[in-house]
């Protein structure tokens, strides 16, 4: 007899699986609950063989929905924890670094040199040769302040 949903336990677990494989080549942890999910629902598949398909996909959509929400949950209460909470906020390390002016700061805009990067900035209006401090982040945008 031919079925509209072919999908037994080794259907599910082949898709859980993949989804396994999906997660070690996105980032972030979203393809790892699907893929418990599925082989979960194999599992289920597995024990209960008459399990009909509508309840498969009824489950397969609670326990990822499920697992998605704890996981977010379990984040929030517990952040991870670095050693460099600025890393992927590269504006933000530096903050508080000063440096000198090679041109003036004309209308609130200008460029300083950090390192090997040139940054816009805004800040009041300074000559060149002024000794300026990083105040703060708008954006891709370095706020400085004249600390002289």
């Amino acid at each position: 007899m031919m079925t509209l949903w072919p999908l037994d336990f080794w259907g599910w677990w082949i898709v859980g699986a993949a989804l396994l494989v999906v997660e070690l080549l996105a980032p972030g942890t979203f393809f790892l609950w699907l893929g418990i999910a599925a082989g979960v629902v194999g599992l289920v598949v597995w024990l209960v063989p008459a399990f009909p398909w509508q309840a498969q996909l009824v489950l397969f959509a609670v326990l990822t929905l499920a697992s998605v929400v704890a996981w977010r949950a379990y984040l929030r209460r517990r952040p991870i924890q670095t050693d460099r909470p600025a890393l992927n906020r590269r504006g933000e390390q530096y903050i508080g670094r000063t440096a000198v002016l090679a041109e003036p700061i004309a209308n609130g805009r200008g460029t300083l040199k950090l390192d090997d990067t040139v940054w816009r900035i805004a800040g009041p209006d300074l000559a060149a040769g002024t000794r300026v401090q990083v105040a703060g982040v708008d954006g891709a945008v370095l706020v400085v302040v004249g600390t002289e």
